[in-house]
């Protein structure tokens, strides 16, 4: 199941794939397959993304499955 309030939340904020693969060391085409539901995102790669570049909004929500 995709991530689709993060990915929202991503192209209003303007944050890139690549920049959370950075933050995150790993390959953009990882974090690709996570957003759209072909793996997931450990509980610490989820709060790195959310304090890094969502801190207004809730892990729950970024997070949430669809």
């Amino acid at each position: 199941m995709a991530l689709t309030n993060l990915v929202k939340e991503m192209a209003a904020a303007k944050v890139t794939q690549e920049m959370i693969a950075d933050k995150l060391h790993v390959h953009r085409n990882t974090v690709a397959n996570r957003l759209s539901g072909n793996g997931k995102f450990s509980i610490s790669d989820a709060f790195e993304v959310q304090r890094a570049f969502f801190p207004n909004l809730g892990i729950e929500y970024l997070f949430k499955q669809s």
